[in-house]
């Protein structure tokens, strides 16, 4: 009896391994990303909405809304599978960091496949077919007729593009200019600082409604045309299947052709510069003094805690503060900023958003700064006050709290002012991960508007108006302070 059990215990085990051989998808793991999607009830999208006609933000009933053929192709995948559909709008070579720690489930961004690419994420069956062309100044046309005319040249591409990639291996001796948008690389183009950018072809064709100073250049790169596809996480079978179901359909029926007609709507002029896109700066100022507030508000509270922590007798946490000042001032905001971005999902497995994110990366920052301010008013303040009022009887926190801080918060004051400044500058730098402030809502206008130049200088004017009236209201404070004297 012991035998036949034994017998029937490897029969079985064989012909479980035969069935996983034969159908492995059935047999792996149950898809986690599609487990945590449908408990959420919702598909959070992650694309870069500055490539019309495939993702752009325009204005529908005064408000901001998405529109383009990815936008079509994500609303209908939301739809299928009984979705809401969240769009997480970020710079385009952030997108790959994002889906793998966790902030966005998929990339419906124009992205093409290759073979780095598939190291890293799977792709779903294409759901558009594209190539690449030259854009050029039409004076410079005739300049330009074949690959070998553009040896040497300045080039400009995305960054993270297949383009970039093209304009390294096909054009001989290039120097490329690798920007991190594609308006970027039509201004580069249209000031003369490159004498071409390779773009997809429908992308090319929206700009050059825009524009009539460019054209195509009349060359051809060595490819086929390349299959445009949805980027999903690693090892996500169910995923994949569900998206495959609704790009089947979508091909079928060719509704990308439908989508390129709506969004070719969705771009037509409707108004002058400023009715159309001035709710986009408006945001923008809003969510600017929103952070900046915030970050120098809790920078300074956070900055305090950290000067008391340096000037503490007790060694280690003098240390431990001088470790924490000297980190943050050697290091770049950016890399702060994809670190709180990132860390917050990849290491604490925290779904937190970019604008909190944002915040938090500028609090950090700040206090840096603001703890070597509050440090040297500290330390400006004259030793026989803390004698004077640690001989009144007061114990050292009174001391500091009543006597010693009050004199140094009106000694660094100024500092603070500037920092404060500061800071405003540099919230600009939160738009690499989807925040939507000023240089952010710019950025938007430029894609929209096939525009590279106008929204840049309204930005310029918008943060000078911003830190002068700042400047301004600091010298008033400073002087009350002074008339106290």
């Amino acid at each position: 009896m012991y035998k036949i059990i034994k017998i029937l215990i490897v029969i079985t085990l064989l012909l479980g391994s035969a069935i996983t051989y034969i159908n492995p998808i059935a047999s792996a793991e149950e898809d986690s990303n599609w487990n945590k999607i449908k408990q959420r009830g919702e598909l959070r999208v992650g694309l870069s909405a500055d490539y019309a006609p495939l993702e752009f933000e325009k204005i529908k009933n005064g408000k901001t809304d998405y529109a383009g053929v990815d936008i079509e192709l994500a609303k209908k995948i939301a739809k299928d599978n009984h979705l809401k559909l969240k769009i997480i709008n970020m710079q385009f070579d952030s997108l790959l960091g994002a889906l793998k720690t966790g902030k966005i489930d998929v990339i419906i961004s124009g992205m093409t496949t290759t073979p780095e690419r598939k190291k890293e994420v799977d792709f779903t069956e294409p759901y558009m077919m594209t190539n690449n062309v030259m854009l050029v100044k039409k004076s410079d046309k005739n300049k330009y007729k074949d690959l070998k005319d553009f040896t040497g040249k300045k080039i400009a591409a995305q960054k993270g593009t297949d383009q970039e990639k093209i304009a390294h291996n096909e054009i001989k001796d290039s120097q490329v200019s690798s920007l991190n948008r594609l308006p970027e690389s039509i201004l580069a183009l249209k000031s003369g600082k490159v004498v071409g950018t390779i773009v997809e072809k429908p992308v090319g064709e929206a700009y050059l409604k825009q524009n009539p100073e460019l054209e195509f250049a009349d060359v051809k790169f060595n490819e086929e045309k390349k299959p445009t596809c949805i980027a999903v996480p690693k090892n996500s079978p169910i995923s994949l299947k569900h998206l495959n179901q609704t790009i089947d359909e979508v091909n079928n029926k060719n509704l990308i052709d439908k989508y390129m007609n709506q969004a070719a709507q969705d771009m037509q002029d409707d108004g002058n510069f400023f009715t159309k896109y001035g709710s986009f700066f408006i945001k923008g100022i809003k969510n600017t003094i929103l952070i900046s507030l915030v970050g120098v508000i809790l920078g300074s509270i956070l900055g305090a805690f950290i000067a008391l922590l340096k000037i503490n007798k007790f060694k280690p946490l003098s240390w431990l503060a001088s470790i924490y000042i000297e980190f943050l001032r050697g290091t770049p905001m950016l890399v702060q900023v994809f670190i709180v971005f990132f860390g917050t999902t990849a290491a604490l497995g925290l779904d937190v958003s970019a604008l909190i994110c944002g915040t938090i990366a500028l609090i950090i920052n700040s206090s840096a700064y603001i703890a070597e301010i509050i440090r040297a008013g500290i330390n400006a303040v004259d030793k026989g006050q803390m004698e004077a009022a640690r001989s009144l009887g007061l114990n050292y926190i009174q001391t500091m709290k009543s006597v010693i801080m009050p004199q140094a918060i009106k000694n660094i004051l100024p500092a603070l002012g500037n920092e404060f400044v500061t800071l405003i500058k540099e919230s600009s730098i939160v738009s690499t991960i989807g925040v939507g402030e000023i240089m952010f809502n710019a950025q938007v206008v430029q894609g929209i508007s096939f525009d590279p130049f106008t929204p840049l200088i309204v930005a310029a004017v918008l943060y000078f108006i911003l830190t002068f009236a700042l400047s301004r209201i600091m010298s008033l404070v400073e002087g009350r302070m002074k008339a106290s004297d």
